[in-house]
């Protein structure tokens, strides 16, 4: 140990009379902007605001695992491993910090932080990371330029930072690449600059005029009907589907859809019904289904419907247990449940008001604390056997990962329901099964389950039950049977490369 202490302490002397070109005016001011994280958190609002949904998510990730590097290095190991600054005698005086920090100097905070955002930001998109890993990589040697680090705190700083963000995707996961995703090719007309292409925009949200007039620059010679939903109510939209699915199907063209997923879910079940493809152009808040696609921007789908290139997609269904076999089912492209999440949807969706003053994500956590107090479990029979539940979550194919946390699909066209529940007849079972999602040890958690099944009969549901699927709610019958409508709709979406099959 001795020996690499000497190692370091030789180091840091070299830095120290070391006298690089241009440095000496930039790093100590980017050491000060880099204090309490501003320059982090300033970098961060710039990716939100001006880097689309990765730069959103990207910022979200880089603040998060900054946050947890910074109390892991500041709150606990700061204090169990103490250790001297470096004197200053070698170190010119126009590179100190006009206040020395008193703290521990093992290991470097500022590095932490900086290794843990770029590290955080890298790990959603390349592109970003490769900007911000040179400005965390100059944070991180600054701190020895300026006399307050020995070289090993900043080695060991960057080497928390970096285990902080990983440890991010343990309750955050990553979503895959487009390439990573494994689709199956299905054929489909090529419509040059959207010829044959009617789209219906959702414009619940206000933006419908703008995303027509995107639409409209990418695909010419589409057919662009804007559905104010707000003014003609819900069955309007139903009945622009079921007019531009019918005129697709005429003309041997595809229908397309922007908006969220509810939306997206609509039009989907007209052209499975119709036989026509469908394309998805992304205008919800969070457009899972798109992104499971591997569909990101509208310009993803213009491409895709220009070249003629989709995938097969299953429906995932459900109806009255006993009803004939030609009754209507309803459709969902994403997920199913029971239990607390359609209590939080239905109570979010009642105080909409409050949700434009505060925003979605600060409401959907106030209705998720208020329906836990009062909840109480589900009773349900799942092909006949009697449960307690807490959770009944379906998913249309396999989700990842495969915890409490299901985030994203590699596969749409499985055949199988992805089913997970959390049992409510075990003591403190919302604790334990948050806790063991949060340790990763959710696999041999006695309230939790899960297995993939083609087809489930939910049955013994009380008169006033309620379900979600795809961000929508709807009373619950008594009995109900699960299944897939398998390969039944064909969704235009770029070919990536050679993993598409």
């Amino acid at each position: 140990m001795g020996r690499l202490s000497r190692l370091d302490r030789r180091i840091f002397e070299r830095v120290a009379a070391a006298h690089p070109p241009g440095v000496q005016f930039v790093l100590p001011r980017l050491t000060r902007a880099a204090n309490h994280g501003r320059l982090w958190f300033g970098t961060a609002g710039a990716l939100a605001a001006f880097g689309g949904r990765n730069g959103r998510r990207a910022a979200g990730r880089g603040v998060a695992a900054l946050a947890l590097a910074s109390f892991a290095t500041n709150t606990i190991v700061k204090y169990a491993a103490s250790r001297q600054r470096p004197l200053l005698d070698s170190v010119p005086l126009a590179r100190r910090l006009t206040r020395q920090p008193l703290t521990s100097s093992f290991p470097s905070g500022h590095s932490a932080s900086a290794a843990a955002f770029a590290t955080g930001v890298a790990m959603e998109s390349g592109r970003l990371g490769a900007a911000v890993v040179p400005a965390a990589a100059a944070v991180a040697f600054s701190r020895v330029y300026v006399g307050v680090h020995y070289p090993a705190d900043v080695l060991i700083g960057c080497l928390l930072g970096t285990g902080a963000a990983l440890t991010t995707g343990r309750v955050w996961p990553r979503r895959p690449q487009p390439t990573q995703l494994v689709h199956h090719r299905v054929p489909v007309p090529a419509l040059p600059d959207g010829e044959g292409l009617t789209v219906v925009v959702n414009d619940s949200a206000g933006a419908g005029d703008a995303s027509a007039d995107r639409l409209r620059a990418v695909l010419p010679k589409a057919e662009i009907v804007v559905c104010r939903v707000g003014e003609d109510g819900p069955a309007d939209l139903g009945a622009q589907l079921d007019d531009a699915a019918g005129r697709a199907a005429a003309r041997g063209g595809a229908l397309g859809v922007c908006g969220g997923d509810g939306t997206v879910n609509a039009a989907a079940t007209r052209a499975a019904d119709r036989g026509v493809p469908l394309a998805v152009f992304p205008g919800g808040t969070l457009n899972h289904f798109a992104l499971d696609t591997g569909i990101q921007t509208f310009e993803d789908t213009a491409a895709a419907v220009q070249a003629g290139d989709a995938i097969a997609v299953d429906l995932g269904r459900f109806r009255p247990a006993g009803a004939a076999a030609g009754a209507p089912a309803t459709h969902f492209l994403n997920t199913f449940s029971l239990g607390i999440y359609p209590e939080v949807i239905r109570l979010r969706e009642s105080l909409e008001v409050l949700e434009r003053r505060i925003g979605k994500w600060p409401l959907a956590a106030l209705s998720l604390a208020r329906v836990l107090r009062g909840a109480r479990p589900v009773e349900v029979e799942l092909n006949g056997r009697p449960h307690k539940l807490w959770l009944f979550f379906a998913g249309n194919g396999l989700y990842s990962p495969e915890g409490f946390a299901p985030s994203h699909r590699t596969h749409l066209d499985d055949g199988l329901l992805d089913v997970r529940t959390v049992s409510g007849d075990k003591r403190f079972a919302r604790t334990r099964v948050t806790v063991a999602a949060l340790t990763g040890t959710l696999a041999r958690s006695h309230v939790y389950s899960a297995a993939r099944l083609p087809r489930l009969r939910l049955s013994g549901l009380r008169a006033d039950s309620t379900l979600a699927y795809d961000g929508e709610v709807a009373p619950a019958p008594a009995s109900l049977v699960l299944d897939k409508r398998k390969d039944s709709l064909a969704v235009y979406r770029p070919d990536p490369g050679p993993t598409l099959l």
